[in-house]
């Protein structure tokens, strides 16, 4: 029997909290696209680099569907959105990509 896939609806933004939606089966991966600038095109130009909202499912066409809702929201109820669940707009992926420190060596 083979794993069940996740699809997640996420949001991305900016300082000047600027709202991104997308959809993506690797979460860790295109959030580090995003936060790496190798997303061309709007949040390439924007800086869309936190990750402040995320949802998951357990199917492709119902993620889809959620994320052309969210796209068709209006900005005040994303914005409600995200701040239902995150009111400082925190990176939520702030410390996903930290380095461990190097271990200390032998003199």
């Amino acid at each position: 029997m083979t794993p069940m896939k996740t699809y997640f609806v996420y949001v991305m933004s900016n300082e000047s909290k600027m709202i991104y939606v997308g959809v993506t089966n690797s979460m860790r991966h295109r959030v580090a696209l995003h936060k790496k600038k190798l997303v061309a095109g709007f949040t390439q130009r924007y800086n869309l680099y936190k990750l402040v909202h995320y949802e998951t499912f357990p199917d492709i066409r119902r993620a889809i569907a959620r994320e052309k809702q969210l796209k068709g929201w209006l900005r005040t109820k994303k914005v409600a959105l995200i701040v239902s669940h995150n009111p400082n707009w925190n990176d939520l992926a702030a410390d996903w990509f930290v380095k461990s420190p190097e271990p200390a060596r032998d003199k």
